[in-house]
């Protein structure tokens, strides 16, 4: 790491600790050559993940965007952001981990609704019907009637 003052290239660490919670390391450095001190921060280089969309085009995959869906599904809905963004997160991660550097709109669609569908079945109902653009009441009545089955079989069980 070259010092920013004098561009001297070693320094050595005076102070280490985590920053960001947990998913950056902050590093107090000071310059070997004139002792002036500066901030490093350290973050894991993550590997960037291309979208695979509908009309087969590919784009960079962009965390706000999931966020904003989420968002969308959740409006007016008793779900605090912290849930939301967790959920997020979780979805990033879990892209982040696998072995595929592409993927779907619809794997990262069955995914959001996997969350929502745990959290408030409003938004995931909300989230359903725009992301398998329901074209009429009998396809909604046909989602709704799915997530009836599955209540009634957790409640069961």
């Amino acid at each position: 790491m070259r010092c920013p003052y004098c561009s001297h290239p070693e320094s050595k660490v005076v102070d280490s600790r985590p920053a960001e919670e947990g998913t950056s390391i902050r590093r107090r450095r000071e310059c070997l050559s004139c002792q002036k001190r500066f901030t490093t921060y350290e973050t894991v280089e993550s590997l960037p993940i291309m979208v695979i969309k509908k009309d087969g085009s590919r784009q960079s995959f962009d965390r706000r965007k999931l966020l904003n869906g989420i968002l969308r599904a959740c409006e007016k809905r008793p779900v605090p952001l912290a849930e939301m963004e967790r959920m997020t997160d979780e979805i990033e991660q879990t892209l982040q981990n696998s072995l595929e550097r592409e993927v779907s709109t619809a794997k990262i669609g069955e995914m959001v609704m996997e969350k929502l569908k745990r959290v408030d079945e409003v938004a995931y109902v909300r989230f359903a019907s725009v992301y398998r653009q329901f074209k009429d009441i009998n396809t909604f009545m046909t989602e709704l009637n799915k997530l009836l089955a599955d209540k009634g079989w957790k409640e069961n069980c």
